[in-house]
Parts: C-alpha cells; sequence; structure tokens
C-alpha cells in the first residue's frame, strides 16, 4: 500500500504543477516526510491524507490505489438525491449554497 500511495501522490503531484517543497509546506510536514511518502517508505495520518488530496486534487481513493468510478446507476441515484435535498432548501439556505458554490462568501 506505501508503494501504491507513493505513485499516485507522484503523479498527481505533477499534474497539479507543484514541487515537492511546496506540498509539504501546504499540508505542514517537513520535505523530508513528505519525500517518504512519495518513495513509498511511510504511509499518511488520516488528516495528513485529506490534505494531500486537497492541495494535489485527488480523491483519498486514487490515492489508495483504489477505483473512483462509480458502481453504474450510482451517480443518477446520488443526483436524483442531491436534487431532492435541495428543493428542501428555504430561500436563506438556497442562497448560502449557492454562494458556497460560487467560492463568495
Amino acid at each position: 500500500m506505501p508503494v501504491i500511495l507513493g505513485e499516485a501522490l507522484r503523479e498527481a503531484r505533477l499534474r497539479a504543477g507543484l514541487q515537492q517543497t511546496e506540498v509539504a509546506t501546504l499540508i505542514n510536514i517537513s520535505r523530508n516526510a513528505y519525500s517518504r511518502l512519495e518513495r513509498g517508505l511511510m504511509l499518511p495520518s488520516v488528516p495528513t491524507l485529506y490534505r494531500l488530496c486537497t492541495v494535489v486534487c485527488t480523491t483519498p481513493n486514487e490515492l489508495l490505489g483504489f477505483s473512483y468510478s462509480l458502481p453504474p446507476g450510482t451517480s443518477a441515484i446520488a443526483k436524483d438525491a442531491l436534487r431532492r435535498r435541495v428543493r428542501q432548501l428555504n430561500g436563506r439556505q438556497a442562497l448560502a449554497l449557492i454562494q458556497l458554490l460560487s467560492g463568495e462568501r
């Protein structure tokens, strides 16, 4: 598992156009510790894994080598559930959601 994570992490970092030092700084670990992650010599803690995913724009599933495709029909079911929940929002909640999705505060 550490080797799989390390390879996927390196690929994601390169796709994001970041240097190891930049990622290490952004997730608040040493460059040496980050290097060990990429070389498959250690695994990150769960909080560090999520910070990594945010910084290199990927998912935990991708970094851990799991398929990130959903079973057939799952996305349609999830979209329908989300639509139902959005319809239940009051005006203030809907506005807050729109602002959140558009990046406004």
